[in-house]
């Protein structure tokens, strides 16, 4: 329970989202193809895919943000301007409506803080590339481009025209993301060096951090929008040395980058491939993408609804929400009972593990190996339908064109 509880404490911090979703993630949709893997190489392109972009969306934008982009770009500021690189676009520009000079700090610091996320486009271009890094791993590694052989849908030699095909595409893409994120790149460079004096780029700095508010008149549209789509990083505080850090980590907006993207590139690439390659995806990764952007948020509130109804885990759940999170759990006890707090204590830790784990474990389950079985299954039994109607079209043609003496035993 305690082992939990440190979980749930760090997925509730800011920040939190990259090792736990990380875990969660890589357990989702990697674990699951390992069990239906259907030949080696299968097995290894989705090792190498899984993990490589897991570790690449989870941790790379706080590396390159963090540790690369905001030490480049915040050079020029002064130390109070520093620290508010890392605050939420959206909440600068609140603070710049209400007075002059936070509408200055706003004006110096929107600039900086786009030319940081269009530098951590890196990651949903790489992200993007990596299903063709895919193509020409499978392809060097065992020598096989069509995915049916990798699926061992069938076992047919594969001809080197389309083996080049395959690697010509993977090449020619591989460019075409370098070239968009060198146009990023000089974007960046324009917002710093002209941004701040540049009303069209301070438009577009806000168009980047905070889209809900160029996009959206109502409020709930605005906050979903920049929620889901705004390339600002999230603020993650970390305890360092008894004094709190502000530092850069992966936001929603970023992670939905990612998905759209990267879908871009998975798309292509399973084109290149064949048909079953494509459906596979088609069919897989509108959920997949769906559950890597939500979590098991939606399985969440789901099941805390069915847990309202029921009247079950009432402590926890009729507290105020703030009241709900696990640090502050020790508090929420001693309101409820303040002579029996130990022992109310660990009934909320046990409340608060029921109400995050069920759902995470069912996300799992069924994103997991329920989405990664049925697909393998309608992959096969797209291909054997396939067949089927080829043998029967050839069939036709061979009674079609046989003298009519030997049709009637054709049929």
């Amino acid at each position: 329970m305690r082992s939990a509880a440190k979980f749930i404490a760090y997925q509730e911090k800011a920040g939190g989202l990259s090792v736990g979703r990380f875990i969660q993630d890589t357990g989702a949709n990697w674990t699951p193809k390992a069990v239906f893997a259907r030949s080696k190489a299968d097995l290894a392109e989705n090792t190498f895919l899984e993990f490589g972009e897991s570790a690449l969306v989870y941790f790379a934008p706080g590396l390159l943000g963090q540790g690369i982009a905001r030490k480049a770009f915040s050079r020029g500021l002064s130390d109070n301007a520093k620290k508010l690189v890392s605050k939420p676009a959206v909440e600068l520009l609140k603070d710049g409506a209400k007075n002059i000079e936070a509408a200055g700090a706003a004006k110096k610091v929107m600039p900086v803080k786009a030319a940081i996320a269009l530098t951590a486009l890196a990651i949903p271009l790489t992200e993007f590339c990596l299903n063709y890094f895919k193509n020409l791993f499978t392809l060097k590694t065992f020598n096989k481009a069509n995915f049916n052989n990798i699926a061992a849908l069938e076992n047919k030699e594969e001809a080197t025209a389309e083996q080049k095909k395959v690697e010509k595409s993977a090449k020619k893409n591989i460019l075409r993301a370098a070239g968009v994120f060198a146009g990023s790149l000089a974007l960046a460079g324009l917002m710093m060096k002209k941004g701040e004096n540049s009303k069209a780029l301070q438009g577009v700095s806000e168009f980047i951090l905070a889209p809900g508010n160029k996009l959206c008149k109502s409020e709930k549209g605005r906050n979903f929008v920049n929620k889901y789509f705004s390339l600002d990083f999230g603020q993650q505080i970390v305890k360092k040395g008894g004094k709190e850090v502000d530092k850069l980590a992966l936001s929603k907006g970023q992670l939905t980058s990612c998905v759209l993207v990267g879908g871009l590139g998975y798309f292509g690439a399973a084109k290149d491939r064949g048909k079953q390659n494509l459906l596979e995806v088609a069919f897989r990764y509108p959920l997949v993408g769906l559950y890597v952007i939500t979590g098991s948020e939606l399985f969440e509130k789901g099941f805390k609804g069915i847990l309202k109804k029921t009247g079950k885990c009432k402590e926890l759940l009729s507290a105020p929400p703030a009241m709900q999170s696990v640090e502050k759990l020790g508090d929420l006890a001693k309101t409820l009972a303040p002579k029996g707090d130990k022992a109310m204590y660990k009934k909320l830790v046990g409340q608060k593990a029921a109400v995050f784990g069920v759902p995470f474990v069912f996300s799992i389950a069924v994103m997991g190996f329920f989405v990664a079985g049925v697909s393998n299954f309608f992959t096969k039994y797209r291909f054997k339908k396939e067949q089927e109607a080829l043998k029967a079209k050839g069939r036709q043609f061979e009674a079609s064109t046989a003298p009519e003496v030997f049709k009637p035993f054709l049929r």
